[in-house]
């Protein structure tokens, strides 16, 4: 019975990723390929996006949609009334309108040893996102650069980015953004 239980949860935990990416990619990225089109601020009614999906043979229920939203330790997703949107991390134009705020003095970038040339030389740059994303803790910023390899977390001297006049916006779900971070206000640190 037990190993049932276990089974069935595996199932479900498994489902539950594949809701999430599905949703992280059509919020995201390709809201086009289904059919999709959202507003100006990335906002979808949750019946369209159901439909549109299953139109093009991924089905989930609306109360598969809740449980992913409630779930996901980053809240990727908000909700609000009929409407669905990703909380950051679009590579398509939306508007999120996040007012620019103030900083902590120090904000984390998760990464792996591979990229840390090419940062140093570059910075922190969006790649195919809009913004760079930062996080509030080394902790958060080791589990996001744990997801490609073994991590590194560098620091970011945020306090004298916005002193110098770079603005900064902070997402729903608490990721800091920013258009990129120059060389010069990073703070290495060796792996861990």
């Amino acid at each position: 019975m037990e190993e049932r239980r276990t089974h069935e949860r595996c199932i479900a935990e498994r489902r539950t990723v594949k809701v999430s990416k599905y949703l992280s990619k059509h919020l995201r990225h390709q809201p086009e390929r289904i059919g999709l089109t959202l507003d100006e601020a990335g906002w979808v009614e949750i019946d369209v996006l159901i439909a549109a999906a299953a139109a093009h043979g991924f089905r989930f229920t609306r109360e598969e949609l809740d449980h992913v939203v409630a779930a996901n330790d980053k809240q990727r997703f908000a909700v609000e009334g009929t409407r669905i949107r990703a909380s950051q991390g679009h590579s398509i134009e939306v508007d999120l309108g996040l007012a620019p705020a103030t900083p902590p003095p120090y904000l984390y970038h998760g990464t792996v040893a591979r990229n840390l040339d090419a940062i140093r030389a570059e910075g922190l740059r969006p790649m195919n996102r809009h913004d760079v994303h930062l996080s509030p803790d080394r902790e958060t910023a080791n589990r996001v650069g744990a997801r490609r390899g073994r991590p590194v977390v560098l620091g970011v001297d945020a306090a004298a980015m916005h002193r110098d006049g770079h603005v900064f916006h902070v997402s729903e779900n608490g990721v800091w953004l920013t258009k990129a971070v120059p060389p010069e206000y990073l703070r290495f640190q060796q792996p861990h």
